[in-house]
């Protein structure tokens, strides 16, 4: 009789934003921040730009462990959380159609909808509340509520509005007719990122407004993301109303369309919460 399966994965990705799950319980080895960076790597490993890990949680009905490509342990991730969610009905620990995952940034909930063949096709993930706080990114700077905040990131000034979906992310708004060169980003990411103000961190988030708001992110990778939820998720609060003025009062109930080069997912603004759906 043949054994369970032992040292396996499963690779998914969110509009390119791919991830490889693991369960530590079926390993032969300890995943360690080097274990991490192997794996992530896209030449002599499997390549994914994190690893999730399931782990047991009081809190939910799952735990998860979502790990940088450097090793780094991240708060959360939306589109992590989507693939999550297709491996548990993929590996048959769970059937159910709404349920909760604990992660360092706090327990969210996954409504998996499925097609006909009874497979994950799409989740919508309830990230949370987005903060403006300082204390909840963290960030050192003395103010009620990070917007509009000067930073000065290598020979440059810029404005930047910090929020927080569960992990911390500094956005900056870009008109459409001025946009960051590739040399640009790979400057001013790691300076942002990096930065004394941001203790544990930020990602940073470029993005333009118009009647879509277009983000770009990076973080804990050499190189800017294809997509990331969270970042999506943090800077719809404050694109909702094409101002900053709207992050004050609160997002409005209204979609928002989010999009890199293809292809484009809708999203809607709740006071109450941030959702994805793809």
């Amino acid at each position: 009789m043949v054994g369970p399966v032992r040292n396996a994965f499963f690779k998914g990705h969110g509009l390119g934003n791919d991830y490889i799950v693991l369960d530590p319980e079926e390993l032969d080895y300890k995943l360690t921040p080097g274990r991490v960076r192997s794996l992530c790597d896209r030449h002599e490993g499997i390549g994914g730009d994190g690893v999730l890990a399931l782990v047991p949680s009081a809190k939910a009905h799952f735990g998860l462990r979502v790990f940088n490509p450097d090793g780094s342990e991240a708060e959360k991730s939306g589109n992590g959380l989507r693939i999550f969610a297709r491996y548990l009905h993929a590996t048959k620990r769970t059937r159910r159609r709404r349920l909760t995952v604990e992660t360092r940034g706090g327990v969210v909930t996954l409504e998996p909808a499925l097609d006909e063949h009874g497979d994950v096709h799409h989740v919508t993930v309830s990230m949370g509340r987005a903060s403006f706080h300082p204390e909840d990114l963290p960030c050192t700077l003395e103010a009620e509520e990070l917007l509009e905040q000067p930073v000065r990131a290598g020979s440059r000034t810029l404005r930047f509005t910090g929020v927080s979906v569960g992990n911390p992310h500094c956005v900056v708004f870009r008109t459409p007719d001025r946009p960051w060169s590739e040399r640009d980003l790979r400057a001013i990411g790691p300076a942002l990122e990096t930065h004394r103000i941001f203790p544990a961190r930020s990602r940073w988030t470029s993005c333009w407004t118009s009647r879509c708001a277009w983000a770009r992110a990076r973080s804990a990778s050499p190189a800017s993301r294809w997509a990331t939820r969270t970042a999506s998720c943090s800077a719809t609060p404050i694109a909702a109303g094409t101002s900053v003025s709207c992050a004050r009062s609160g997002p409005r109930s209204r979609p928002i369309t989010c999009s890199r080069a293809s292809p484009t997912s809708s999203w809607r603004c709740r006071p109450e919460r941030a959702s994805s759906r793809c």
